[in-house]
């Protein structure tokens, strides 16, 4: 099995976990056409009774943000959420492949339309995804992203650097993955015995503390389906999770690696936060994207998710900066603004599911 058969059975049999005749939707850029072709013949291998892909461009993306009005750009279509809502009725499987070929594609943009979307889509998916689908985001190495990471485009460079990460170099990375999860998840279920009432982040100019829901549950490694069958949404993971208390966060964070947001990267982020919302923004480059997009939704500017990570981390390990946030927000602990996870509290009291969000 070469490297690209590898992935691609990392994602079918740890990622969505695919049964037997189920469904899969596969998001993924015309980028990524070779691994996506990988990728829907092990979903067909393993049983899929039909895969249908959604493509993306960076570029055509450029030029809906360039002409389309702003109307467009935001107004969901009832076409699509038929289809979403069909899809969680069939409890299809989604995949979805990262890697931008061109992360500054949105340079010079106009920030507030390149950060719009279509809320009323974003909102049923993501509904779906916590609801009834098994999904997976994994991040898919192309030349444009090889360039960001090493100035130029050795993809061969950045398929070692997430070989490691995704662990391909185990005889079995499916199952080495299985492992890993069961890790993870014993870590949660000793953090909830813990009891916490705060986190706080300290060093490197961050000082931030975040307060938590009396009996929230922390979640590693993976999920867990209404049928009972096990998937990991994200392939590298190496963090334990939950949701906050949005009304109590206070202090500074600094984010020690790049962002990716909305066709942007954004660099040397600092936000400031006062009773759990983001109350000051600055940044080297990129500040305008975060605040067009903390403008998105009136829940952007509260956290919904505290993640904690562990020295051992493979994607630290690899020893480069991805820029990818799948992947670099596994080198180190982080937060991120906006959605919050309605699982992570017993009933999901307290939760909600704002559109935004963003990680730090």
């Amino acid at each position: 099995m070469d490297r690209i058969e590898r992935f691609a059975d990392v994602v079918v049999r740890a990622g969505i976990n695919l049964q037997p005749g189920q469904g899969v939707i596969l998001r993924t850029d015309t980028a990524h056409l070779e691994i996506a072709r990988a990728v829907v013949e092990a979903a067909y291998a393993a049983g899929a009774a039909w895969v249908e892909p959604l493509w993306t461009d960076g570029p055509m993306r450029r030029s809906a943000v360039d002409h389309a009005t702003g109307e467009s750009l935001s107004a969901s279509r009832g076409w699509a959420l038929q289809r979403i809502r069909e899809w969680s009725e069939q409890g299809v499987a989604s995949i979805a492949l990262l890697g931008d070929a061109n992360p500054h594609i949105l340079d010079g943009a106009d920030p507030v339309r390149a950060a719009a979307f279509p809320v009323e889509e974003a909102r049923a998916m993501r509904e779906s995804v916590l609801g009834k689908l098994r999904w997976t985001v994994v991040g898919a190495p192309n030349p444009g992203w090889a360039r960001q990471v090493f100035g130029e485009p050795d993809t061969e460079r950045l398929w070692g650097a997430v070989a490691t990460a995704m662990r391909l170099d185990a005889d079995d990375p499916a199952a080495a993955w299985q492992r890993r999860a069961a890790v993870l998840a014993e870590r949660a279920a000793r953090l909830d015995a813990c009891e916490l009432t705060s986190v706080r982040y300290h060093g490197g100019g961050t000082d931030l503390t975040v307060g938590l829901i009396p009996g929230c549950r922390w979640t590693g490694g993976g999920l867990i389906d209404a049928a009972g069958i096990p998937y990991m949404p994200n392939i590298p993971t190496e963090e334990v999770f939950t949701s906050p208390d949005r009304q109590r966060a206070d202090g500074v964070i600094r984010v020690t690696r790049p962002l990716a947001l909305n066709g942007r990267m954004v660099l040397g982020l600092r936000l400031e936060f006062s009773g759990g919302r983001i109350v000051a923004v600055s940044a080297d480059a990129g500040a305008d994207a975060v605040e067009a997009q903390l403008a998105t939704d009136p829940g952007a500017r509260s956290l919904g998710e505290v993640s904690l990570v562990d020295s051992d981390s493979r994607i630290a390990r690899a020893g480069i900066v991805f820029h990818n946030t799948l992947f670099d927000e596994n080198a180190g602990c982080h937060v991120a603004w906006g959605s919050s996870f309605p699982f992570a509290v017993p009933g999901g009291a307290g939760m909600t599911a704002e559109s935004g969000s963003g990680s730090a």
